[in-house]
């Protein structure tokens, strides 16, 4: 195989923008797969007659394998090459789509989410890890902020395509549309990525993935059923002791390897380690607000499944406009000041969002998510640029599948402790007087079940006090994702690196093996 450095091949390769559209085909549909779903379990749940325990594994299945193989994935793109495991993954997504396509029975939907979830583990921290071997320092932000860029916008669309399909299709559907997508993502990967491995990475190690996997498992399981549960429930006490055991065996296990499959070493680098702290919190913060936003929008604001997804697009379109005037605003500023005013900027959003009323209006929720889109892009474009330059080119996989694995860690627990606020808040304001017990617990399920409690009684008072009382519980969510942020900001500022001056030659690390552009589809 030949092999050519950075500066000779790819990084001046025109075709280099081409293989980013590959890469944003594969992120797209990872982000869209996210939420789309979403809209389609009541249907489901009506024509497999799924109970809400079985409608919860059909969504969480594929989070739950999604975080616990992300760091072993990043190991086996190293090794084995990068742009081959980014394919394979892809394959297996289609694989558990068109399981999902042809499912009669709720159990084939929750294997066929769990496949479409190992699918996701291999494309998402592969497909960040290939930026560097694309794109010098110059163009790298610029690169990282398109990927993110059309992994968020998935989750909107997901909604948007998902209520679209339903109203003109089956509901299988929602599987059926990923095929396309990745058989696109497929054909770009082929002829326009180049191969980069590396060959001298430590082999997988079968008990240290079997650790990773059943550890980070265990412990996203334990966050998603807490808030249902209860923290103190003896099943989520058991699954969080056990997560500890597993993972604490991991690290003990590692630390005695000679060539470690998880790199304990990257966690001791400032930038990689301050940079991943940071995109985490920003994580936390995005994934409290695409939380208790949908049935904000559906339930109080009265809107469709489509229209909902379409309401969430002024996020989007902040989050374009950070994305797109990062790299130069870094370059004038540096790094550290950057993601800190987006990370303040974020915390401002959140803040006037925590202000919104029943009476509040749209237009008032359009503002503030415009610049919460902002401030996500100027946050989280320039901390995973860079946490990605401090890693070195031969452990770009498993290093860019740590960073993602603790990304989607934090938004498991953001969706979890921040669920569970909103939930008891909810509860505690919601009025039941008159109803009987068995109404009244439904109402306290959700704004959505009170509702549908609401209209069966006849009850606009009910209505009324479930929209008040959410609003209430969101304002408490937004203001603790507020918190959070000054918090980040205030670590960024006070610890993230400054702009990093580039690499000189003579600094460079060895080059990965890289099969050049032209050789990429043999």
């Amino acid at each position: 195989m030949a092999t050519v450095t950075h500066d000779e091949g790819i990084r001046r390769d025109p075709r280099r923008w081409w293989a980013l559209g590959a890469l944003v085909a594969s992120m797209l549909v990872l982000g869209f797969d996210m939420t789309i779903l979403n809209v389609a379990l009541p249907t489901m749940a009506d024509q497999l007659g799924a109970t809400t325990g079985q409608q919860q594994w059909m969504a969480d299945a594929y989070i739950v394998v999604f975080a616990a193989l992300m760091l072993p994935a990043g190991l086996l793109g190293d090794r084995f090459g990068r742009r081959r495991m980014l394919v394979t993954g892809l394959v297996i997504f289609l694989a558990g789509s068109l399981v999902g396509t042809l499912a009669g029975d709720v159990n084939r939907v929750v294997a066929a989410r769990a496949v479409m979830g190992v699918g996701a583990a291999l494309v998402m921290p592969l497909a960040m890890s290939v930026l560097p071997s694309l794109f010098g320092p110059q163009e790298r932000t610029r690169a990282v902020g398109v990927v993110s860029a059309a992994s968020a916008l998935g989750l909107p669309l997901g909604p948007i395509i998902g209520g679209f399909l339903l109203n003109h299709f089956w509901w299988g559907s929602v599987f059926l549309v990923n095929v396309p997508m990745v058989a696109i993502g497929v054909t770009a990967c082929v002829f326009l990525l180049p191969e980069t491995r590396d060959p001298a990475s430590p082999k997988v190690d079968a008990v240290s993935t079997a650790l990773t996997a059943s550890g980070l498992a265990v412990l996203v399981y334990a966050i998603i059923e807490a808030p249902d549960r209860g923290w103190g429930d003896p099943l989520v006490a058991v699954l969080l002791a056990a997560a500890v055991v597993l993972l604490t065996g991991l690290v003990l296990r590692e630390r005695r390897a000679a060539r470690p499959m998880l790199d304990m070493s990257l966690l001791a680098q400032r930038g990689f380690l301050l940079n991943t702290v940071a995109a985490t919190l920003v994580m936390f913060v995005l994934s409290g607000l695409m939380f208790v936003l949908p049935p904000y929008l559906q339930a109080v604001l009265g809107h469709d499944a489509l229209g909902t997804g379409v309401r969430l697009l002024p996020m989007m379109g902040g989050l374009m406009v950070a994305a797109r005037t990062a790299q130069p605003v870094v370059e004038r500023f540096g790094a550290r000041a950057v993601v800190s005013a987006g990370l303040v900027v974020l915390a401002f959003a959140a803040l006037l969002g925590s202000r919104t009323t029943v009476d509040s209006g749209y237009g008032f929720t359009a503002l503030w998510l415009s610049i919460a889109g902002v401030g996500f892009g100027f946050s989280v474009v320039p901390a995973m640029d860079g946490a990605l330059a401090a890693l070195p080119r031969d452990r770009a996989g498993s290093g860019s599948g740590l960073l993602m694995t603790l990304r989607q860690v934090g938004g498991a627990i953001g969706i979890a402790l921040l669920g569970s606020l909103l939930a008891g808040a909810f509860r505690d304001r919601l009025d039941v007087t008159g109803l009987p017990s068995a109404a009244a617990d439904l109402a306290g399920d959700s704004v959505v079940a009170a509702h549908i409690v609401a209209g069966r009684a006849g009850s606009a008072p009910l209505a009324a006090s479930a929209d008040a009382a959410y609003v209430h519980g969101m304002g408490l969510v937004l203001l603790v994702c507020a918190i959070a942020s000054v918090a980040a900001a205030l670590l960024a500022a006070a610890f993230l690196p400054g702009a990093p001056a580039l690499r000189t030659t003579a600094d460079e690390e060895p080059p990965a093996v890289v099969t050049p552009v032209a050789d990429a589809g043999q």
